[in-house]
């Protein structure tokens, strides 16, 4: 049988010292290490070297830099598979610029999957899409009336032609990625092959401290910046072996992700919370022994640490030290990372009083003055890496000092080039001073920033800012084990006042514990903010999702105001009664 990639690259270890992507895999060439990809049961489906990654990709460079002009713009449909990450280092090579689309599960449906895909590829303007045979039919179809052919992933329909290879250098774009976000209105962010380096070496160097020694597992979709920058592009640059495994498989067996960890030593992963929430689950008792892992990284949404306290309980018994969790904070503007928790350390928990936080805008510790769940705790994500400026800043622009929650600015040569746009100029994304609007809020723990949530999620209710995450946070730790994901969001009644809605997942069907869970739900949320909650116990899987897996409160909203929720809660509506809270006293 054959086996993964080793460790050990047998060369010289460089900490990304690099000036492109090509000049990185160049290197890693050299050395014995490469990828490896696994099926949902742990069977290795294919594995390559990064030399035969750079020896196919640089084949199959030739006959898209035949086919296409230098600059073209080639959407790639992101599979966790050796083609596309063959056919994305392809693109580097010929000069040309992929820009990765999601997969159909991302989004639900065909129709809303086509949408989507044909949106994106009109932003992007693209030459052409390369896809997985068995996605070729449904690409076709989303690319009616754009005149944008679907190609092979494999490139095996491109002409049989070859042309000299004209790889990228440090001043060229590197791909285009699509963000979070984006749904109506796609934003293509243009990272280019210098910001790639800069946020590539200062997480080898700094945020992780990567050796020779390490190895990483990762079952992060690669059209999301953490799995194609944090385990693709990092890999790549410090000649470390990934071993893969995808997202579809992940979902269905969470186990492997661990197995896979566990077998072959790896020392590095990462996860949102939900992916430690599912494999503590949907553990049956598996043997693991965990022992190996230094970093279990948590990104990409919310952290919540009741999560990962469950999971380290659960797995401590398998060698899991939950020094080991290290919380960061990124976007795709910066290329991926702006900040890591010290490594080692395990979460830093800051308990606050969330009622004192809406009232007076400052994360006020939680004393014995606060009242029954109004205590809520937030982890802190770590410090800047030391290549950006961080700074918090309040409604009138000023710098913000410890503990006062303010607008996230961030500031350094990580920082993308600007928006993509057909036909237009690329849009920087920071104002004239450098800085860029993250859309974040946060404030100073020390010198670690610690996230409470997005400025376009506020509720505003009766003149307080409330988060909507403090909701969904108390909804899922008194609905424990039955409340699985949740969505906050504001609607207007026809009286003009504002109601705040929560839609939350349940995984009971007994009606009687539904009813007694959706009054203690809006009991304690009512106690938590003060305000009046309107609950609905939504199916399973129904609260709709972002590309890369974020929970999108503007999509449950929209979803709920077109009626979509209304076969699947209407017999489980629980509303609070409609008051006006008196204000909490600000700090």
């Amino acid at each position: 049988m054959a086996l993964p990639t080793p460790t050990a690259s047998g060369m010289p270890h460089r900490a990304g010292d690099f000036s492109s992507l090509c000049a990185a895999l160049d290197y890693a060439a050299e050395g014995d290490t490469g990828l490896n990809f696994f099926a949902a049961d742990a069977t290795m489906i294919a594995s390559m070297s990064y030399g035969e990654l750079r020896r196919d990709a640089m084949a199959l460079a030739g006959r898209l830099a035949a086919a296409y002009p230098r600059h073209a713009r080639i959407g790639l449909v992101a599979e966790t598979t050796r083609d596309f990450v063959t056919a994305f280092i392809a693109c580097q090579y010929a000069g040309l610029v992929p820009a990765t689309l999601s997969l159909p599960a991302a989004f639900g449906g065909r129709e809303a999957y086509e949408w989507q895909v044909s949106r994106m590829a009109a932003t992007a303007d693209l030459a052409a899409v390369m896809a997985p045979a068995e996605l070729a039919e449904i690409l076709t179809s989303a690319m009616t009336g754009l005149d944008i052919p679907v190609r092979a992933m494999t490139g095996a329909d491109l002409p049989d032609a070859s042309a000299p290879l004209a790889p990228h250098g440090e001043g060229d774009p590197a791909y285009i990625q699509f963000s979070s976000g984006s749904t109506s209105d796609p934003k293509g962010i243009v990272a280019t092959q210098a910001s790639v380096m800069a946020n590539c070496s200062a997480i080898i160097q700094d945020g992780l401290k990567i050796g020779p020694t390490d190895r990483v597992v990762s079952w992060l979709p690669l059209y999301h910046d953490m799995g194609m920058v944090g385990f693709l592009m990092v890999p790549l640059c410090a000649q470390m072996s990934v071993d893969y495994l995808s997202p579809s498989a992940f979902a269905r067996r969470p186990s492997t992700w661990l197995k896979l960890i566990s077998a072959w030593r790896a020392t590095i992963t990462y996860s949102p919370s939900f992916g430690y929430e599912l494999c503590t689950k949907r553990y049956r008792g598996e043997e693991l022994d965990l022992s190996s892992l230094r970093t279990a990284g948590i990104g990409g949404d919310m952290v919540r640490s009741d999560a990962l306290s469950a999971f380290s309980d659960t797995f401590a018994p398998m060698g899991f030290d939950p020094r080991a969790f290290v919380a960061s904070y990124g976007l795709a503007e910066v290329t991926l990372a702006a900040s890591f928790a010290p490594l080692g350390e395990g979460m830093k928990l800051d308990m606050i009083d969330s009622a004192r936080m809406q009232t007076s805008g400052r994360a006020v510790p939680a004393a014995e003055m606060t009242r029954p769940g109004q205590t809520r705790a937030f982890v802190a994500c770590g410090r800047p890496l030391p290549t950006l400026a961080m700074r918090i800043l309040g409604e009138a622009g000023q710098d913000l000092g410890e503990r006062q929650v303010g607008r996230i600015q961030l500031k350094g040569p990580s920082l993308a080039l600007g928006y993509f746009r057909a036909g237009e100029d690329v849009k920087p994304i920071t104002n004239d001073d450098g800085w860029f609007e993250t859309g974040d809020l946060g404030y100073w723990l020390g010198d670690q920033v610690v996230i409470t949530g997005r400025f376009k999620d506020m509720i505003l209710w009766n003149g307080r800012n409330i988060w909507p995450q403090d909701i969904e946070w108390v909804a899922q730790h008194v609905g424990g084990k039955n409340i699985s994901r949740a969505a906050a969001f504001d609607i207007e009644d026809r009286d003009g006042t504002t109601r705040i809605m929560l839609l939350a997942e349940c995984w009971s069907r007994d009606p009687e514990v539904r009813a007694a869970l959706a009054h203690e739900v809006v009991a304690a949320t009512r106690a938590a903010t003060g305000a009046p909650v309107h609950l609905e116990l939504v199916s399973l899987r129904t609260l709709p999702m972002t590309s890369s897996g974020k929970l999108s409160r503007s999509g449950a909203r929209n979803r709920y105001l077109a009626g979509g929720f209304a076969d699947l809660a209407a017999d489980d509506a629980v509303a609070a009664p409609v008051a006006v809270a008196t204000p909490t006293r600000g700090a």
